[in-house]
């Protein structure tokens, strides 16, 4: 990857046309998976394309959070670093594309912690170069419904975003002519995200980012959750005459209990010791900040 190459990162929810958005992009044949929820993206993806102008395109597809296979801090761990290596090379991003379904009819939790992360990662100076792409408009039966979720997305969950000068573009198309006048205007500057100069202008740990401490704060949250499901099932188990239904609530509480001790692990990998927060104090500041987006608490 070269300094001139006009590189840009696709985020967004598992599902949310990430991989299908590329594929129209490069003419790649569309993969299957994602359809069903199921991440196709394990890892850092890269494609070029070279257009007859000279202008050298690099996509990267990136893995969401709530991955079907790998937990959210290796994901983070996975986007940091390719994230980081690059800046190192001196190569920033000229733009990042969000894409987001629109038929979904709610935020649900899962694309909440996707744009919750995605403002931290990105933070305010980058906000120019983002583009919040709507997709699967092909698949939408009520207009009218479709932008009514814009309106909300326009003038909520996104706002803090389009504050700072990101777009909202739609995907309506579905095909490589659409796909590309998104793009078209992602060329010229480039920008670093706050995570880029987190890790490497203030020289911080993953764990020491804005996006590593609200994935700890989101465990936090999970692990509170977690604990009161189990307490309402010991009390369920201890309450039934009925032996299958207690043995079934049983076994609801192992599951549970051993993803609270999964969520611990992951907590505590996330810990930052009380030496490192009184030397992040004085740590260099970053010229970026986070953004806080406007999502349910």
């Amino acid at each position: 990857m070269a300094h001139k190459d006009i590189v840009i990162a696709i985020m967004g929810p598992t599902g949310s046309g990430k991989s299908n958005f590329i594929n129209k992009l490069t003419g790649t044949r569309e993969e299957r998976g994602a359809g069903g929820l199921k991440s196709c993206t394990q890892g850092i993806r890269e494609f070029t394309v070279d257009l007859a102008n000279g202008h050298h395109y690099v996509f990267v597809d990136t893995p969401g959070f709530d991955d079907t296979y790998r937990s959210d801090r290796d994901i983070l761990r996975t986007i940091a670093d390719w994230l980081e290596n690059k800046y190192r090379g001196s190569v920033k991003l000229a733009g990042v594309i969000y894409t987001h379904r629109i038929t979904d009819n709610r935020m649900s939790g899962s694309v909440c912690k996707n744009l919750d992360m995605f403002g931290r990662l990105c933070g305010d100076k980058a906000a120019a170069r983002v583009r919040l792409v709507t997709t699967m408009w092909d698949k939408v039966k009520d207009q009218q419904v479709a932008s009514n979720r814009v309106a909300q997305l326009e003038g909520n969950f996104w706002k803090p975003l389009l504050e700072e000068g990101a777009r909202h573009e739609k995907f309506r198309g579905n095909n490589q002519a659409s796909a590309w006048k998104i793009v078209e205007g992602l060329t010229g500057d480039t920008e670093a995200l706050l995570l880029q100069e987190e890790l490497v202008d203030a020289e911080r740990r993953l764990n020491e980012t804005t996006a590593g401490k609200a994935l700890y704060s989101q465990f936090q949250k999970l692990l509170q959750e977690q604990k009161e499901t189990i307490k309402q099932l010991q009390e369920e188990a201890k309450a039934q005459k009925d032996p299958a239904l207690a043995r079934e609530l049983q076994a609801e509480y192992d599951r549970i209990e051993a993803q609270l001790q999964k969520t611990w692990d992951e907590m505590e990998k996330l810990k930052i010791p009380l030496g490192r927060r009184i030397a992040l104090f004085f740590s260099k500041k970053t010229r970026a900040r986070k953004l806080q987006m406007n999502l349910p608490q």
